[in-house]
């Protein structure tokens, strides 16, 4: 039996693929209005897909959901990854992502509704931005930067102030997204035992552009 030609396996494969994301972006949609329980036909009709192709993708909604959700912030995360190339400092890199993220709750609100609709979830996900700040987390304390003798309750501390820092900007648009995210991180570094001269020094460096960050994000 001989298999499908090469190129129509490829054609295929992408097809399936544009499947996927158009359902993974509806479904991001639905989360970030907060629609939890619309049901899945309602979310193929936005993804301009049929009833059928949801199920050779995903077995529930919740299913798609949650795949929304990780996707979304992992490619975020995989962005701050990119931006972060050239640093060596583990306190800087920490610094620059939590600043960048900060702002993405204006420049992205789609991005950002998704994480606060689901960030107590998030925070122990193995996927997305809690493993990135973690890992961070753990460098800086390793080289000394950081003086955190428990890096899961470092990390309570970062999720708290990421999530409250985006809702409090959502909730007060007359707040200045950049100043207000660069103070938060600046506490933070004090928290984590850096001098508090070093610490504001380290939030005016400047930052990479956010239209890198917004086109890496491929949520409107």
């Amino acid at each position: 039996m001989t298999g499908q030609p090469a190129a129509e396996t490829n054609r295929l494969e992408r097809r399936k693929a544009r499947t996927r994301a158009a359902l993974l972006s509806a479904a991001q949609r639905f989360i970030a209005t907060g629609k939890l329980n619309a049901p899945i036909l309602e979310i193929t009709q936005a993804a301009d897909v049929g009833m059928g192709s949801f199920y050779n993708h995903f077995q529930s909604r919740e299913d798609l959901f949650h795949a929304a959700v990780e996707e979304a912030l992992d490619q975020h995360g995989a962005v701050l990854d990119a931006l972060m190339e050239g640093l060596d400092d583990p306190a800087q890199i920490f610094a620059q992502s939590f600043r960048l993220t900060g702002r993405m709750h204006r420049r992205n609100p789609t991005l950002s509704k998704v994480l606060l609709n689901n960030g107590l979830a998030l925070t122990v996900s193995d996927k997305g931005l809690a493993p990135r700040a973690r890992r961070d987390i753990e460098a800086a304390a390793r080289a000394g930067r950081f003086h955190t003798r428990d890096a899961e309750l470092a990390m309570t501390i970062v999720a708290g102030a990421a999530l409250c820092l985006g809702q409090l900007l959502h909730d007060h648009p007359e707040r200045d997204d950049a100043t207000a995210s660069d103070q938060v991180t600046e506490d933070l570094l004090r928290m984590f035992g850096l001098p508090a001269d070093e610490a504001c020094e380290i939030c005016r460096l400047p930052l990479p552009s956010l239209d890198t960050l917004r086109r890496g994000d491929n949520l409107a």
